[in-house]
C-alpha cells in the first residue's frame, strides 16, 4: 500500500515514516500543500493530512484531492476542537486523529479504514457488477472490455450511484489519466460507448449537469 503523508513537522514525519515503512507501507512525504498537489497524480492508496500547513489549509488540500482521487484519507492534526473535527468528517474524511497520538493507534486506524474500504470494493447494479480493487466490470458474470478511460468514468459513476456527477468533475479526473485534455464532446462519445458495451441504460444524462448511475 502506498501512502501520501502531508506533514510539515520534521520530528513527527520522520518517526511516522519509519513506523509505517516498518509495517510494510510505502510512504511519500510532502511538507507543503504545493508539494502535495504536484505529487498526487502519481496515485496513492491512502492520504494522511495535517491540517495546519505552511502554505495553506489541509482542509482545502483535502477538497482538491477529493475531487481528483478516490483514495481514503485521514486527518492527523493538533486541531482538536469540535468544529474542526466535524468539518473534517463533513468534507468526507475517513478518520480524524488528534495530536498527540500513538503510532499503534494510527496503525490500527489505517487498518480499519482500509478494511472498510475493501468491503466497499464491489458493487452490483442489476446484472452489472464492478470490482474496484481488480478494476473489472462484468455483465451477467461475463467480463466487459472497457478501456482505461471508460473504466474510470464508469467507476466514478458507480462509486457515486444515485448521485449526479458533473461533466466538469469527470473531465478533470480523466484528464490525469489521459495525460492531455479531454474535450466535452469526447466525453459524450465515451458515455455512449460505455452504454453500448454494458448493454444497459442505467447511466442517465442529467441535462445541463452531467450523468447519474441509477440504482
Amino acid at each position: 500500500m502506498e501512502i501520501l503523508l502531508v506533514e510539515d513537522n520534521k520530528a513527527i514525519s520522520k518517526g511516522l515514516m519509519y513506523s509505517l515503512e516498518q509495517n510494510g507501507y510505502k510512504v511519500t512525504l510532502c511538507e507543503s500543500a504545493e508539494q502535495a498537489i504536484n505529487t498526487v497524480s502519481k496515485g496513492f492508496d491512502l492520504f494522511i493530512f495535517d491540517i495546519t500547513l505552511p502554505d495553506g489549509s489541509g482542509f482545502e488540500l483535502f477538497e482538491e484531492f477529493h475531487r481528483l482521487c478516490d483514495a481514503p484519507a485521514i486527518f492527523l492534526t493538533a486541531l482538536d476542537d469540535e468544529d474542526s473535527i466535524v468539518k473534517g468528517f463533513e468534507l468526507g474524511a475517513d478518520d480524524y486523529i488528534t495530536k498527540p497520538f500513538s503510532t499503534r493507534e494510527l496503525l490500527a486506524r489505517i487498518k480499519r479504514v482500509t478494511r472498510d474500504i475493501s468491503k466497499r470494493n464491489k458493487s452490483e447494479f442489476g446484472d452489472i457488477s464492478i470490482d474496484f480493487e481488480k478494476k473489472v466490470v462484468k455483465k451477467n458474470g461475463v467480463y466487459v472490455e472497457l478501456t482505461a478511460l471508460e473504466y474510470k468514468i464508469f467507476s466514478m459513476l458507480a462509486q457515486n450511484a444515485g448521485k449526479v456527477v458533473t461533466r466538469d468533475i469527470i473531465l478533470e479526473r480523466i484528464w490525469d489519466i489521459a495525460g492531455n485534455y479531454v474535450e466535452d464532446n469526447t466525453l459524450t462519445v465515451y458515455i455512449k460507448r460505455i452504454r453500448k458495451k454494458l448493454g444497459t441504460d442505467i447511466i442517465k444524462t442529467v441535462k445541463g449537469l452531467g450523468y447519474k448511475l441509477e440504482v
